[in-house]
């Protein structure tokens, strides 16, 4: 039995996907998930609703497989926690989303703190990371039960274990770095000292086994969602970088088995933990991505993303968009800056508008691809390609021009569920060797710049102009 069911457990849905190493995948259901978008920045979801969803999902694909599976993998969302009753697995709070912002006074109180937690942790000091979202909540919702991340309460409902993997403790700034061992000066330092917290499995560790799908099989393959993707496009080897453009974008480089701490603003974790050695990446977010394509939407300037390539203009006429729509992440780390259009005169068009908002996001990606090359002391060769937005021709162009680097697609609309299933599949076959259990894959399309070396640093300084003043003015605010 080679199958493996691998369910991606995020933000806006679960998706769940049978995958067989011989016939690739051959079962997926998907159910949408909407989260609670609350005043003063709260985002939550609710548990049981996360829970169904896992296991509608993965009984779906199971079904429409007809094939025995031989693990379950699973993918998380990397920050988002929950307070539970560990003797029950009854939730004891909503599920507070990793963009929630509700923490902010307690990083703000931790201010002092914050070099020294980017030494030990490789982290910013911001309620983007799981701790400061679990001190919040035992100060705000309940002290009853344990707080953990939604892998380590879906996983003890599907297995009965308390067990979380390497790659989801590495996103808490509770986790030593170089050693990716809980730090107890952490856990005190964020008031969580006497908090129980869960054993850290390596990503190809078997944790336990379930029948919540039929027939008893082990789960294996826990890992986050941003780093399962890492996997799945290959990015193996130190300098390799993939970005997948979903509702943000997320920008992971390997950094090999030294972890890097950044020197530019960008997040230090855990890239994996497989065959008894852990590789580390450097990591960049952008917040608003297809979100700010349905920004677009919600505005009338096109119907849908399909539409973005058919109405973008071939050039923005000098119109130039920093799309902060909920914030800038790294390097700037302004969870208050605003977006800003600017160069618009009144022969400015929709069609302008569409292709600013594009390079705009293409411009936030490429800053850090730049911060990342630092980071890594030399320029990043090519960027892998995932997520939705892929399909758009404009906004892959945009990429490769502005970041002058060529941008290949990655073939599989699954890059998560498919990097969680590979270490499954190590799990059961430690002798097959991640990059076995990977495979080759050949991109769909290559983007090649076509703009000059000239045309597109300049485009990078007046971009970044734009976006420092965006950050400046949300901190004015």
């Amino acid at each position: 039995m080679t199958a493996i069911l691998s369910i991606d457990q995020g933000t806006s849905g679960t998706k769940a996907i049978v995958v067989d190493a011989e016939d690739g995948t051959v079962a997926l259901a998907e159910a949408a998930l909407r989260p609670a978008y609350l005043a003063g920045g709260g985002v939550e979801q609710n548990p049981a609703e996360l829970l169904d969803s896992v296991l509608d999902t993965g009984r779906r694909a199971v079904k429409e497989a007809h094939r025995p599976i031989a693990a379950v993998a699973l993918a998380n969302q990397g920050e988002t926690v929950l307070a539970w009753d560990p003797g029950t697995g009854t939730p004891l709070s909503p599920a507070i989303v990793w963009q929630d912002r509700r923490a902010e006074s307690v990083c703000a109180e931790l201010a002092g703190h914050a070099e020294h937690l980017a030494q030990r942790t490789g982290l910013v000091l911001d309620p983007y990371f799981s701790a400061p979202k679990m001190a919040w909540l035992r100060r705000h919702l309940t002290r009853d039960g344990v707080v953990t991340t939604t892998d380590t309460w879906l996983v003890h409902h599907l297995t009965g274990e308390f067990v979380t993997d390497a790659t989801t403790a590495g996103r808490s700034l509770l986790l030593d770095l170089d050693t990716a061992t809980w730090d107890h000066g952490l856990t005190e330092l964020f008031g969580l000292g006497t908090e129980r917290l869960p054993r850290i499995a390596a990503c190809d560790d078997i944790v336990g086994t379930t029948r919540a799908f039929g027939p008893e099989v082990p789960v294996a393959g826990l890992i986050v969602d941003q780093q399962a993707a890492l996997v799945a496009e290959g990015c193996l080897a130190p300098g390799t970088a993939k970005c997948t453009y979903g509702t943000g974008a997320f920008l992971l480089a390997n950094t090999g088995l030294h972890p890097v701490r950044s020197s530019a603003g960008l997040t230090t974790s855990v890239a994996w933990q497989a065959a008894g050695r852990t590789p580390y990446c450097v990591d960049g977010q952008v917040y608003t991505v297809a979100s700010a394509v349905r920004w677009l939407q919600d505005l009338g300037l096109i119907r849908s993303a399909a539409d973005l390539d058919a109405l973008a203009a071939a050039d923005a006429e000098g119109v130039l968009c920093v799309p902060a729509l909920a914030g800038l992440a790294a390097p700037w780390w302004a969870p208050e800056a605003t977006a800003s259009l600017t160069g618009m005169t009144l022969a400015t068009r929709r069609e302008h508008l569409v292709l600013a908002v594009l390079q705009g996001i293409a411009a936030q990606v490429a800053a850090l691809g730049a911060l990342v090359a630092r980071d890594l002391g030399r320029p990043l060769s090519r960027l892998r390609a995932d997520g939705g937005l892929t399909r758009s021709a404009v906004l892959m162009q945009a990429q490769a021009d502005i970041a002058q680097l060529p941008v290949d697609i990655y073939p599989y609309a699954h890059a998560t569920p498919l990097g969680a299933a590979a270490l499954a599949r190590c799990a059961l076959d430690p002798a097959l060797g991640l990059e076995a259990a990977v495979g080759d894959w050949q991109p769909t399309t290559v983007y090649e710049p076509r703009w000059s070396a000239d045309r597109a640093e300049e485009f990078r300084t007046t971009w970044a102009q734009a976006a420092e003043a965006c950050a400046a003015k949300g901190e004015h605010s």
